[in-house]
């Protein structure tokens, strides 16, 4: 019997080290480092095309968001719709990967992966109704990210970057792992 050699996947970035510092520079809250680590972002983009997985997609978009924010250099509406085109794209891009044959409600479709619902209803504000306030959008940035940091971030190539309680029992963690094994089998990887 031959042995089989195991597949190898081709991805952007170099390796883990370069992860890791790119997952850092995005979450680190310095502007600069974040800039840092959109370039490098694009930079994966540039290489891997449409492979890019949504979630690292998403982060960044969101965090140019708030790098601009904090730049000064944008007007409150300009960045309501930085926030809320990024907000949008987040909610369709991650809830479409669970539509099937049939049409089901993105409310639904946000409670099966953990996504709070007046997530989806700033969603829908900003999509069919009156542009809501910048406080709201931030709110929503800043929720999301997270939202990406425990579910995408965290679990790959080993990461923990996720504060979890020391006392959160293994049945609570392996009830989350069984009930996120979709978005991990969805390409989320």
């Amino acid at each position: 019997r031959k042995r089989l050699k195991p597949l190898r996947t081709v991805v952007a970035w170099r390796g883990r080290a370069e992860w890791d510092q790119v997952m850092v520079g995005l979450y680190c809250g310095d502007s600069r480092l974040q800039q840092d680590a959109l370039d490098r972002v694009s930079a994966w983009k540039s290489r891997y095309g449409p492979k890019m997985p949504l979630a690292v997609d998403c982060t960044a978009e969101l965090i140019r968001c708030k790098v601009l924010d904090s730049s000064g250099r944008l007007k409150s509406h300009e960045l309501i719709l930085s926030y809320g085109l990024a907000l949008v794209r987040f909610v369709n891009l991650i809830t479409e990967r669970k539509q099937k044959m049939v049409s089901i409600p993105l409310r639904q479709l946000a409670r099966e992966v953990d996504i709070p619902i007046w997530v989806v209803d700033l969603r829908h504000e900003l999509t069919h109704g009156k542009l809501p306030r910048l406080a709201l959008c931030r709110k929503g940035c800043d929720v999301v990210l997270d939202w990406l940091r425990k579910m995408y971030w965290s679990r790959q190539l080993g990461n923990n970057l996720c504060e979890e309680s020391e006392d959160e029992d293994e049945e609570e963690e392996q009830e989350e792992v069984e009930a996120n094994a979709e978005l991990d089998s969805d390409g989320w990887e």
